[in-house]
């Protein structure tokens, strides 16, 4: 992984390259280490998921929190809550906003590994392509449309189809000559967003001022609302965005050694491109549909795992998954903890992690690519 956004190939043409034993073995050099790490990131996903159901007005400890779970399977193991309202509110209210931290967080920090891959960049991240920018402006559109109190399965079937739409018009206007360069979709997906702010701009001017609430909130990403219905739409997307991360991961290993390369082993470039784009987009719109929008997650968790465990897309994807949803459940924790009697937005915690990383990680790149320090 380079962190130059374009960088000639200088292999020979002529001579197929063999992968490095660390992404021919899809990262698992050292295997012991792997699984560790594995272990580690799903003991902390469990942990974090116990603790996030705890939270709340009504007072639940996790080892309730557990009990309850295994009573619900047939197990008779563990105290139940001992609130009357305990079983109602785990079931109705924290366990879907539990199970939806864990589905956006996996699918927007598995898009960010598959871009990040597909361009060979650390700083892609979806929200750059378009895609965020292009669910608001339908969230808002429906929300403008529709009243303040329009359905909320309308503005995210909205935000859903206008992510879809806007990361299409993205990759068509950055096409050239059969080919979609890095630098091309990127600045493309910089104009896309300034055009899409821009028609947020005019929603909110326009909008009542219930509405123009409304859009803010969205805007600012939260899990506030989740259902077992959205859990169930989400699940369904993450999974079938989810199985086709895993199955173009060798594909992004051989390509992590250049375009020729990856030619001359079977791998058709441009459209594993198309492939990879398709799926962060499913992925990015499915995650933000019910939540809003919520950025940095897609960015920092790859390269995090990356400088952990490797460039191996075999073990970066999977594990990009699981660590995305720890951040996010650790987000919703922080959110719902550090104010009392208060949930602060996820999108404002998440920037304002994110936002002095992705300042790091440039300086970083630049340094490596011998620019200013």
């Amino acid at each position: 992984m380079t962190g130059s956004v374009n960088t000639p190939d200088t292999r020979d043409d002529s001579v197929p390259h063999v992968p490095d034993p660390a992404i021919r073995a899809g990262g698992r050099g050292n295997s012991g280490r792997t699984a560790l790490v594995f272990a580690v990131a799903i003991a902390a996903l469990v942990g974090l998921a116990l603790a996030s159901a705890a939270i709340g007005q009504v007072p639940t400890t996790p080892a309730e929190v557990a009990g309850s779970v295994l009573h619900r399977i047939g197990l008779d193991w563990g105290p139940l809550p001992a609130h009357p309202a305990g079983e109602v509110t785990l079931w109705q209210v924290r366990f879907p906003r539990v199970l939806l931290a864990i589905l956006v967080g996996a699918a927007l920090a598995t898009a960010g590994a598959l871009l990040q891959g597909v361009f060979a960049n650390p700083l892609a991240e979806p929200g750059v392509i378009g895609v965020s920018a292009g669910a608001a402006v339908g969230a808002g559109s429906v929300i403008v449309l529709g009243g303040a109190f329009v359905a909320s399965w309308s503005v995210a079937a909205a935000a859903f189809a206008a992510g879809l739409l806007t990361t299409l018009l993205v990759y068509l206007l950055a096409r050239s000559n059969g080919r979609t360069e890095v630098v091309t979709l990127v600045l493309t997906g910089v104009a896309i967003n300034a055009f899409a702010a821009g028609l947020i701009a005019f929603l909110v001017f326009v909008a009542s001022p219930a509405a123009r609430d409304q859009i803010v909130f969205w805007q600012l990403g939260s899990l506030n609302g989740a259902t077992w219905e959205a859990v169930g739409v989400v699940a369904v997307l993450c999974a079938g965005g989810l199985l086709a991360a895993v199955l173009v991961a060798p594909r992004l290993d051989l390509l992590a050694l250049g375009e020729s390369a990856a030619r001359h082993l079977g791998v058709d470039v441009e459209r594993l491109r198309r492939t990879v784009i398709l799926v962060v987009a499913l992925l990015t719109t499915a995650g933000v549909a019910f939540t809003g929008i919520i950025m940095f997650i897609g960015l920092i968790v790859p390269h995090l795992v990356r400088m952990i465990v490797g460039p191996g897309h075999r073990v970066l994807i999977p594990l990009s998954a699981i660590l995305g949803a720890v951040v996010l459940l650790l987000a919703d924790v922080c959110a719902r903890s550090l104010v009392a009697n208060a949930d602060l937005p996820l999108g404002m915690l998440t920037s304002l992690i994110g936002g002095p990383f992705f300042f790091w990680l440039l300086r970083r790149t630049r340094a490596r690519s011998g620019g200013w320090a």
